[in-house]
């Protein structure tokens, strides 16, 4: 089977594992035809290469026309709220299943945003349906999720493995003030995976990023000793780390797992 083993030795993000698939052959043209199809307003991809450490990667983000990420600090204006604070799930359901997207595209996706609102609902103790994402359902992680989904069947991967995440440490500053890293609600939708912390300093596993391996990977462990690679690409992170800030993904096959 046709198998993307993730090495998650920075962590996972969204715009990591995009930028991943990208370098992977995913034309940079036909991804962005498909987001297009999605009807969001307001932003702009880049998509550039960089050397990460050392590690030629492909750096794939989101700009919003807003000044700075919208999800991250976007009370300061009522039209950021609209776009960025204030979509729930059954916005995003509607978004997502109105677009001229492949029905396993858009499975995939929903599956994903539906385990970020539930790690969301347990963590503030409301109802699903109440979750509006204020950390999450911004533009970025809509267009993150689905391009993932989209980038993941134009290659035609047809299942996924995860080594343990390295998640960091220390305390991230999010909209509740500073919390301990892993975040609460990434904490929460880790449950069931290995992931471990060393010497860095910060968030290296966002919720989208946790929420795409709790979703989309079969299996999550170290590399198994029958899976051959015959391509690697790296997606570039945000960060300058003293270890290369970039998700590496082996293309390969494998058995079923």
């Amino acid at each position: 089977m046709k198998t993307l083993y993730l090495d998650c030795f920075s962590g996972i993000s969204g715009n990591m594992f995009v930028g991943m698939l990208l370098q992977s052959g995913v034309s940079f043209e036909r991804f962005s035809a498909a987001m297009a199809s999605l009807g969001l307003t307001g932003y702009s991809l880049v998509c550039r290469p960089v050397v990460k450490a050392g590690i030629q990667a492909l750096y794939y983000n989101v700009l919003l026309d807003e000044e700075g990420h919208g999800h991250q600090h976007g009370h300061d204006h009522h039209h950021d709220q609209e776009h960025h604070g204030h979509r729930n799930l059954q916005d995003i359901t509607e978004i997502i299943e109105k677009a001229p997207l492949e029905n396993e595209v858009k499975e995939r996706s929903l599956a994903v945003f539906s385990q970020l609102a539930q790690a969301e609902a347990k963590v503030h103790g409301i109802p699903v349906a109440s979750v509006h994402f204020h950390e999450v359902g911004a533009v970025d992680c809509i267009l993150d999720i689905v391009g993932t989904a989209w980038a993941l069947k134009e290659l035609g991967i047809e299942q996924i493995g995860a080594s343990p995440l390295h998640v960091g440490s220390g305390f991230v500053r999010c909209a509740h003030g500073l919390m301990p890293v892993p975040a609460p609600a990434t904490a929460e939708l880790l449950t069931g995976i290995p992931y471990y912390a060393a010497d860095i300093r910060g968030e290296l596993v966002t919720p989208t990023g946790a929420a795409l391996v709790k979703t989309l990977a079969a299996y999550i462990g170290p590399r198994p000793k029958e899976f051959v690679h015959h391509g690697t690409a790296y997606g570039a992170g945000t960060k300058d780390l003293e270890i290369p800030n970039v998700l590496r993904g082996f293309i390969g096959e494998a058995p079923h797992w």
